[in-house]
């Protein structure tokens, strides 16, 4: 497994890490045993990068990685996240970047994953009510403190992102960021290889659309992630469908699955991109990590351009609900 840059001091992991938003069962009911046999294979397969977040599954996904790791971080680079507070009582989501909202959840991050420093920390979301300058200010509180080694941001604009490095290091920001969600490659990708941070896609594998078989939104339970998203109700999710059977084609001709190409494309992207597939299943993994092997070539990507060329996905990728703190640049 090759490695990439994460942070402005030359820390590096490998080009593809390993979301664990699956781990608090975003995606359906999961336990601690099929994570940490995942986590394993995550080491087996030269995998060290980590990346959850408080919110998910309410510290669920992080207390299961505390459990794995038993207080040795050494054989992984652990990201989490803060700045989403939800209502425990209507589950309704706001934002809160205040200095005191962030020390306390930072410590129950800690606390959960077993930790003293957790190596990147990202802001969530923005909070509007706090002018980016203060929040820095506070970032950079926590990294003397050495409570962090690095500060991220999540769904942030290029604009945002200026003016963050004016006040100290940015080390990554990361983003949705796929074959079928292209928006990054309108600023945020030049951005951050401009500024020397490293750029996180998530969702890498359009939520399970590029798996060999796709998700089926019949299954989809009450309150999951993906229902009510526009691309995965009709009929924009059986025109999607569709569109992605001639990359699927694509990668038979290649032999290499759909996931191996999706992610080769995203690594070839830019040498700053370091993807994070989500998954809690070994075998998936697998595929994800044979990405990093495939030999990617400029032919290629112009093939890979025909058959998904830049916005052709039908629908948007969020509903309006969801896309309430995500930062709009275009």
């Amino acid at each position: 497994m090759k490695s990439r840059q994460i942070r402005q001091d030359g820390k590096k992991v490998s080009e593809v890490g390993l979301g664990c938003w699956s781990f608090g069962g975003s995606y359906g009911p999961t336990t601690q045993a099929e994570a940490h046999n995942t986590l394993s294979a995550a080491l087996d397969l030269g995998v060290d990068f980590l990346d959850t977040a408080n919110v998910y599954g309410m510290g669920v996904s992080e207390t299961i990685i505390g459990s794995f790791l038993k207080g040795d971080s050494g054989c992984f680079t652990i990201a989490t996240k803060a700045g989403i507070r939800r209502d425990p009582e209507t589950g309704k989501r706001g934002f809160d970047n205040t200095a005191d909202y962030l020390r306390t959840e930072l410590e129950l991050s800690l606390s959960r994953l077993g930790l003293e420093r957790v190596d990147l920390f990202y802001i969530h979301r923005r909070d509007q009510n706090v002018q980016i300058e203060d929040l820095m200010q506070t970032l950079l509180r926590f990294k003397a403190e050495g409570k962090i080694g690095g500060i991220g941001f999540s769904e942030i604009s290029p604009a945002t992102l200026q003016r963050a490095v004016a006040v100290g290091p940015v080390d990554a920001v990361q983003s949705e960021y796929s074959l079928w969600t292209r928006q990054p490659d309108l600023g945020m990708i030049r951005a951050c290889k401009e500024l020397g941070v490293a750029f996180v896609p998530f969702s890498p594998l359009g939520r399970g659309m590029f798996a060999p078989v796709p998700p089926d939104p019949a299954t989809f339970e009450k309150g999951h992630f993906r229902t009510g998203t526009p691309r995965f109700t009709e009929p924009n999710f059986s025109y999607n469908v569709k569109k992605i059977e001639g990359f699927k084609a694509l990668a038979r001709d290649l032999d290499t699955s759909p996931i191996a190409l999706a992610i080769a494309w995203c690594l070839a992207r830019g040498d700053h991109l370091v993807p994070i597939p989500g998954t809690r299943s070994a075998d998936h993994l697998k595929d994800c990590v044979a990405g990093s092997s495939f030999p990617m070539t400029e032919d290629i990507m112009t093939m890979i351009e025909q058959v998904l060329p830049a916005g052709w996905a039908h629908g948007d990728r969020y509903s309006p609900d969801q896309w309430h703190g995500v930062e709009g640049y275009c």
